[in-house]
């Protein structure tokens, strides 16, 4: 029980205090700002706000000429310092139910202290402003050698009355730091260094080292990740994956190199349309691509092209701007300045983005590493040494070329007995798409399977055939440019049937005599020298098997024959169908034909010959030119072409097909990243009216910037595009976008940013306690240059971001929310962090940098809704089990539950802030979860081998590993008395604790004690799950 309770306390003892608003001083003017628009947004907006088609009354409280004009009563809604004569006051205060306002339907009410601040204003003289986000920046000046956070923090701090607290102790300090900057806790080392290092700079030198580190852009892409939404499935329906993952390490490498926040945003919004556009900015344009969408095959393409558009305006919105622009989809925007015009005008500027609006995504561009693109370089090298030999004059085959000539005439004549079939029908039975061409062959594209049947019937077919000829012939749209459908271009026929059917009589099998073909694969099957991949193979009736057949490796990449010779002259008649099934059976990698044709002959003698294969009607042209009036370039065009035929160069041929397959099979392993892409013409946008996606009765109209935030911004004289869009939100006149980020920065060292509402700086979200902190911390990033690092430096090196945690008396009173900043905040660590902190204390995490995403230990049949197809879930092995949790698979309709119970977001929107729950189901996850079981293990694992010889020295060591600190005596009676109790209980019972260490795929410690590591194991799960453990303070 004591142990319950103690789990009890600690999750009770973190729930947050409730909140307060932010002080102001008593005798301070109201403020429209600050006091009345958000009392004016919460309560009146709705029906006398920004959207004109909503206002009742002719009336707008947002615009002070509406309030002083006199309405055909007579009444005026405001007269400025005669609060009597207002009819707002009046109306405010009555008790008639019919005249009250906010009205009783509308379930709102106004305190008695808002009314008398209504009355205050008023009496003041009601002066208006513009709403505080929509002005720019004002940077207070603050004297050199100054931290201007302390300086303002201070200020503040001195009109409303409160002084800072003093400074975090040494131990307590760079754990913050270690936490805010790379998301992983101090090594103990680390803690006594910095705790015994008292001279002034070493605060700023242990800054500068962590900003230094890789894990610095991991820490800093968690947030920036969450507000762009990005996730490893598409969202809608199915929620397949798709590849965005070299995202993600763009993101982190940003961070890292300290890539400037203008150039950061431009590459995100428009990467591909830069002048000098390069593979990373391309990569950095997939931020375009992170959107839910659809593979349904019944999915109206219309509606989900509106719902892209809608997708991608709330996400600039929210990624950039803190403003709630979605809100503009279906009408003008109720509480802020945004029309339904602006909405879709935003949306119009990603008319251009190429995608499929239903139907799979596509693979995306290669995006290779630094060791990659060495390997690239060294196979390109090899092909490009055998291509050049291969080019050069060959003296040694010429005589074998003219030979060639002659027979390519001798084919020519021959071909004048075969007579192409036109194909009357055509089938598959594995889903492929069967075209038939203009030159009557047919090409296979679409679905490819292993296994397939082609059936081709046949009218009109002259009578007295002895032969019939198939040929599997190239093009550039199949693997290796084909003939077969396989990733090597290779194609396996197992057996070829033909039968006649006559009017009214049952089809009649075709018997063949003979098969040969220009080509056999020779390599043997299974070893057996008699399975050979023949020509004699395709019409044996399956005696080899139903696997084995005629094949053409490694001659892949031109046109093959094989001749069928039938038994006996085939009579024919008007009305009879010739019916040809091709048989492919090999079962595996798409061993079937990508593009053949089928002739006929009448000609006994071509029945039985061989010869190569006709040459395009091209060369044929030039071979009947005598060889002395040939030009040079003809005369070349002949010698390429035999060079790719004749058996003199077949070696070095299978030399440059194996560097050239070498090359392509190492290319398919390359990571993949959808990314943005123009299309040649934009799409048509439209206002929808309502919203509504089926309504094509609005206006076109064309890429544009929000009205009243593009005041004094000069627009080019033509269409608008994303690029242009990217520096609108850079320009100095946009007050929004360094206030935005520096918000959203500000909660990650504070818990809480400057203007509480990330997501939104509009009339809904709240005014900051302190403007002049934001404007200046803004004014300050974007005077730097965008230098994200800077304006880390200045925040975290300030007084104020080292202030104790810990809260007087009068501050849990005043100011309980620590709005004002006169102490430090604490707050559980994020989902990831979480993880990562426990793989850090048990030596398990595997620090590498990148890659794609990983599959943590995650409950059975957590997936099993997850259909269309049904999908299984393959836990990671090796180092990948044992990543960031930053690198976790991010299903967005099935989130990792260890992460949706530390509160991460599903990203199937963004997400500017986290919330931040405390629940018991975050207990039972660290004490049940294979992760932290199995993190557990192995800490316990260094607590008996590093740890010492005795139990209490065991127990000081795993403090410090866990929390950087000894032990208080008070700590270590009820943990050793469970360590006690454990063992003996373990020793009693060495099944239960073999099977306790079985969790995890992480190796036992040779000649390992179960009893004692499993006592141990419970020790640290009670590490692990403290609430000190997983607290940032």
């Amino acid at each position: 029980m004591k142990l319950f309770a103690f789990f009890f306390l600690t999750i009770v003892g973190a729930l947050p205090i409730l909140a307060a608003p932010a002080l102001a001083p008593a005798s301070a003017k109201v403020d429209f700002n600050r006091d009345i628009r958000p009392i004016l947004s919460e309560n009146c907006f709705a029906c006398h706000g920004p959207d004109a088609k909503q206002v009742k009354g002719g009336l707008r409280l947002d615009q002070r000429d509406s309030v002083l004009k006199p309405a055909k009563s007579g009444k005026t809604a405001i007269v400025p310092k005669q609060p009597a004569k207002s009819e707002l006051v009046r109306r405010i205060f009555t008790t008639d139910t019919d005249d009250l306002m906010p009205p009783p339907e509308s379930h709102k009410k106004l305190t008695a202290a808002q009314r008398d601040l209504f009355k205050r204003w008023i009496a003041e003289g009601a002066e208006y402003q513009t709403h505080w986000a929509y002005l720019p920046p004002v940077k207070t000046a603050v004297p050199a050698g100054q931290n201007g956070v302390d300086l303002l923090v201070r200020a503040r701090l001195k009109e409303i009355g409160l002084k800072s607290s003093l400074e975090a102790d040494r131990r307590t300090l760079v754990r913050r730091i270690y936490f805010d900057l790379l998301g992983l806790p101090p090594k103990p080392e680390e803690v006594e260094a910095f705790a015994s290092d008292t001279s002034p700079a070493a605060f700023a030198k242990l800054v500068e080292r962590l900003l230094a580190s890789p894990h610095y852009g991991e820490r800093m892409a968690i947030g920036w990740l969450d507000v762009v939404r990005f996730a490893d499935t598409i969202g809608y329906h199915s929620d397949t994956p798709r590849n965005v993952h070299p995202y993600r390490d763009y993101v982190i490498r940003a961070f890292n190199e300290n890539k400037r926040f203008d150039q950061f945003t431009r590459e995100q919004l428009a990467g591909d349309l830069l002048p000098n556009a390069t593979l990373e900015t391309r990569v950095g344009s997939a931020f375009n691509r992170l959107l839910l969408t659809t593979e349904e095959g019944g999915a109206q393409a219309k509606d989900y092209e509106a719902r892209y558009l809608t997708d991608r305006v709330r996400a600039v919105g929210a990624v950039w701007l803190a403003q709630t622009i979605g809100c503009a989809q279906c009408h003008d925007h109720k509480f802020d300045p945004t029309t339904a015009r602006d909405f879709y005008s935003m949306g119009a500027f990603f008319a251009d983005i190429k995608e499929p609006i239903v139907g799979r995504r596509e693979d995306g561009i290669i995006v290779p590493s630094e060791k990659d693109n060495v390997e690239l370089a060294r196979l390109d090298g090899e092909t490009a040494r055998l291509q050049k030999t291969f080019d050069a004059p060959q003296p040694q085959i010429a005589g074998a070329f003219a030979k060639w000539q002659e027979s390519a005439l001798a084919a020519l004549q021959n071909e004048a007995n075969w007579k192409p079939l036109a194909p009357a029908t055509v089938a598959s039975t594995g889903g492929a798409k069967l075209a038939i061409q203009p030159d009557r062959s047919v090409l296979a594209s679409g679905k490819s399977s292993d296994k397939d049947t082609y059936t081709l019937a046949f009218t009109n077919v002259t009578s007295g055939v002895t032969g019939l000829r198939l040929e599997a012939l190239p093009d550039p749209s199949l693997p290796a440019s084909g003939p077969g459908r396989a990733p090597n271009g290779n194609f396996v026929l197992t057996e070829i049937v033909a039968t006649v059917k006559r009017a009214e009589q049952k089809a009649e099998p075709v018997k063949f005599a003979g098969a040969r073909a220009t080509f056999e694969q020779t390599t043997p099957a299974d070893g057996n020298p008699s399975k050979k991949w023949s020509a004699a193979s395709a019409i044996d009736g399956d005696v080899k098997g139903a696997a084995f057949g005629w094949a053409v490796l490694p001659e892949v990449g031109k046109a093959q024959q094989l001749i069928l010779e039938l038994a006996a002259p085939l009579t024919l008649a008007a009305g009879d169908t010739l019916t040809i099934e091709l048989k492919q059976n090999h079962g595996n990698k798409s061993h079937t034909l990508g593009r053949f044709r089928l002739a006929a002959t009448a000609d006994a003698a071509a029945a039985r010959t061989i010869t190569p294969a006709a040459p395009p009607a091209d060369l044929a042209g030039i071979l009947k030119i005598a060889p002395e009036k040939r030009t040079d370039a003809q005369q070349e065009k002949l010698s390429a072409h035999h060079k790719n035929l004749g058996p003199e160069l077949a070696a070095l041929r299978q030399q440059l097909a194996a560097a050239k397959k070498a090359r392509t099979d190492f290319e398919t392993k390359l990571p993949r990243c959808i990314v943005s892409e123009s299309l040649p013409a934009p799409r048509t946008v439209r206002i929808l009216a309502r919203g509504n996606w089926m309504d094509d009765s609005g206006a076109v109209i064309q890429p544009a910037l929000p009205g009243h935030l593009a005041v004094g911004v000069k627009i080019a004289d033509r269409r608008l595009n994303r690029l242009d869009l990217a520096e609108w939100i850079l320009a100095r006149e946009n007050p929004l976008t360094a206030r935005v980020f520096v918000n959203r920065l500000w909660k990650q060292f504070f818990g809480t940013g400057l203007s509480k509402v990330l997501d939104d700086l509009g009339a809904q979200g709240e005014p900051p306690p302190n403007a002049a902190l934001l404007d200046w911390l803004a004014c300050e990033f974007r005077d730097s240059g965008w230098d994200v690092k800077h304006l880390v430096r200045i925040i975290v090196t300030s007084q104020t971001y080292r202030q104790t945690s810990t809260a007087s008396r009068e501050l849990l009173v005043r100011d309980p929310d620590n709005r004002e900043h006169a102490r430090q905040s604490r707050w559980r660590l994020d989902a990831e962090l979480v993880r990562d902190n426990a793989l850090t204390i048990s030596g398990l995490l595997v620090a590498t940098i990148g890659g794609p995403s990983v599959k943590p230990y995650q409950p059975d049949g957590y997936w099993e809704n997850l259909n269309f197809p049904v999908r299984s879930y393959p836990a990671s092995t090796g180092e990948d089990q044992h990543r960031r949790g930053l690198y976790t698979w991010w299903q967005r309709s099935f989130v990792h539950p260890s992460m949706l119970a530390f509160d991460a977001p599903t990203r199937e929107e963004c997400a500017a802030d986290r919330a931040r729950s405390n629940i018991p189901q975050q207990a039972l996850v660290l004490l049940n979860d294979p992760t932290y079981v199995e993190s557990a293990r192995a800490f316990a694992s260094r607590i008996v081998k590093e740890g010492g010889a005795d139990a209490n020295a065991r127990l000081a060591w795993a403090w410090k590993q866990a929390l950087g600190r000894a032990p208080r005596a008070d700590e270590l009676v009820p943990v050793r008395a469970l360590f006690d109790k454990h063992l003996a209980q373990y020793k009693a019972d060495t099944k239960a604790a073999e099977a306790f260490l079985k969790v995890g795929i992480a190796p036992l410690p040779p000649a390992t004690d179960p009893a004692e590591l499993a006592a141990w194991t419970s020790v640290a799960r009670i590490l692990l799950n403290l609430h000190e453990t997983i607290t940032r303070s």
